[in-house]
């Protein structure tokens, strides 16, 4: 909204061109963000424990955490709030990849927020059914998915249906460009063809796993939040490069027209989880709940997905990736050996992964702090493969 007021007044005062500069925008994008989330989040906590919204602890966990039923919850929605009034006020509306994303981060928040709702109203510490809530995942990712397939093959938004009714007419075997082809990091030449149904294969799992795995992650006060403002600033200097020729020549990555501008959501991101880690540092005062776990993992996969950096955010995300696989293995096992030997074990204490380290002993500040430095330091493995080609 305001770039495109900028672009009138430019015409009479020059001064005003500076806003053009999409890195202009982004630490614009991130500041107001910060101060939303920075003013807004003080009432915020105030009207869910007024409204008795507090998190139901579940019953299987640590008992330590006993402590913390009754802390507000539902706060990822002032990270939502702050990343969306960012995004529209500093972000190119023209551009189709902020729409998308705004639109997956939402609809994942909707999903999110109708699970905290039973959680709190109906005091059921599961809250939405799993069956229910892949159902809404998977119809929110193909549709996204579907839609990504066309977008980043077309040279602009005006090219994406016209590419999709030429895949419908000629009976689904139309060939993707080059540039959506799965990229494999540190090797200058070496990409995948995906094909239409590949990529929105890959993208529907890049997107429903990424939600997924935030959410489990976000088991300790402050765990998930840095970790995705890490990924995310990340992300943010790779849709910089896809989104310039001339960076992504250089650099051998695909030209991604119009990916740049990703690069002002990315910046949102990063300011709105700064303003909710004031709050989410142990002790918590508020916590995120699945509203902003599972909308922040969805807007990581999908503007990976953008930035064809697919396997790229599987190495950032590291953090994110062990805690899901540690809960799929430690279910898996249980599962197996029940049927085998009538009994289930575990392999790890408790799953998913971080209280497995709480019940060794460590403290809950230790490993957040721990797993943030185990971000930073995957984070610049992610960053590295620039150059690193």
């Amino acid at each position: 909204m305001l770039l495109e007021l900028a672009q009138w007044l430019s015409e009479d005062y020059r001064a005003f061109s500076v806003f053009s500069y999409i890195t202009l925008r982004a630490v614009l994008a991130c500041a107001t963000s910060l101060l939303i989330g920075l003013m807004a989040g003080p009432w915020v906590i105030r009207k869910l424990t007024a409204l008795k919204i507090g998190q139901a602890v579940r019953t299987y966990g640590p008992e330590t955490h006993l402590i913390k039923s009754g802390t507000p919850t539902m706060g990822g929605a002032l990270i939502l709030i702050s990343i969306g009034v960012s995004t529209l006020l500093w972000a190119d509306w023209s551009n189709r990849f902020v729409w998308v994303v705004l639109l997956v981060t939402f609809g994942f928040g909707w999903i999110g927020w109708s699970d905290d709702y039973r959680k709190v109203v109906r005091r059921d510490p599961e809250g939405m059914p799993a069956r229910e809530k892949f159902f809404w995942q998977t119809l929110i990712g193909l549709v996204a998915s579907v839609y990504l397939a066309f977008a980043i093959s077309a040279p602009d938004a005006g090219g994406t249906w016209s590419l999709f009714v030429d895949w419908i007419s000629g009976g689904f075997g139309y060939h993707l460009p080059p540039r959506a082809d799965l990229i494999v990091p540190f090797f200058k030449s070496v990409s995948y063809p995906l094909g239409v149904i590949g990529f929105i294969a890959l993208t529907w799992a890049v997107i429903v796993g990424s939600s997924n795995a935030v959410n489990l992650t976000d088991g300790l006060d402050g765990l998930a939040i840095m970790p995705t403002v890490l990924v995310g600033t990340a992300l943010g200097v790779f849709a910089y490069v896809v989104g310039r020729v001339d960076y992504s020549r250089y650099l051998l990555f695909p030209y991604i027209p119009g990916a740049s501008e990703l690069m002002v959501i990315c910046a949102a991101l990063g300011g709105a989880g700064l303003a909710f880690l004031w709050f989410n540092a142990y002790p918590a005062q508020v916590f995120m709940g699945d509203v902003g776990a599972l909308a922040l993992g969805g807007a990581l996969g999908t503007m990976a997905v953008i930035v064809r950096q697919e396997i790229v955010l599987f190495i950032m995300g590291g953090v994110f990736v062990v805690e899901t696989l540690s809960v799929i293995l430690q279910v898996s096992w249980f599962k197996y050996t029940k049927k085998r030997y009538g009994q289930g074990r575990r392999i790890f204490k408790m799953a998913p992964l971080h209280h497995h380290f709480e019940v060794s002993g460590w403290k809950e500040t230790q490993v957040v702090v721990r797993f943030w430095i185990i971000t930073m330091m995957l984070v610049l493995i992610g960053l590295a493969t620039l150059k690193l080609r």
